[in-house]
């Protein structure tokens, strides 16, 4: 088996139910090493490019407010995981997409719902395949924010402000 990696979204219903270290503790089975986290406020640009495959269908706007956080928070914890055959281990803990179908011990199975108004508030979000992985890790994360990276990188030379603290 390959080394992989994989990219894991806790969503804003997650986060506000404080599910995030039984989420982590669950994926922790998995053997797999987080080699990359951080809390984001998702824009809708990364949103909309997150899930572009998924923009001809009816629910896509309420997917991309759910995803920014419009229902509950606007924090979501995205988080790298890499070890071998990382897509598969993850996906099978996550569960089905569909909370209602999903596996009871899953975490979608245990956590998630389908509200009323049929917004899936799965909770988590995991890379299908490993194509699909790297395109999200490299929309989300830059390569200096990973541990290590299995993609291509080159170093660039580039001129940008930065926020300091005060004083600096």
């Amino acid at each position: 088996m390959a080394i992989e990696q994989s990219l894991v979204l806790i969503k804003p219903d997650g986060v506000i139910k404080q599910l995030t270290g039984d989420i982590i503790s669950k994926l922790s089975e998995t053997g797999l090493k987080i080699i990359g986290s951080k809390v984001i406020q998702v824009t809708s640009e990364l949103a909309e490019e997150h899930y572009q495959h998924l923009r001809e269908e009816k629910f896509f706007d309420e997917l991309i407010s759910y995803i920014k956080g419009e229902y509950h928070t606007k924090s979501v914890l995205a988080l790298v995981y890499q070890g071998e055959d990382s897509c598969r281990k993850i996906r099978k803990i996550t569960g089905e997409t569909n909370p209602e179908r999903a596996d009871p011990t899953s975490i979608r199975g245990k956590y998630g719902r389908i509200t009323s108004a049929g917004v899936f508030e799965n909770v988590v979000h995991a890379s299908e395949n490993t194509k699909e992985a790297e395109r999200e890790i490299k929309l989300w994360f830059r390569p200096d924010e990973l541990l290590y990276t299995l993609f291509p990188t080159e170093l660039k030379e580039v001129k940008l402000e930065k926020l300091f603290w005060k004083g600096e």
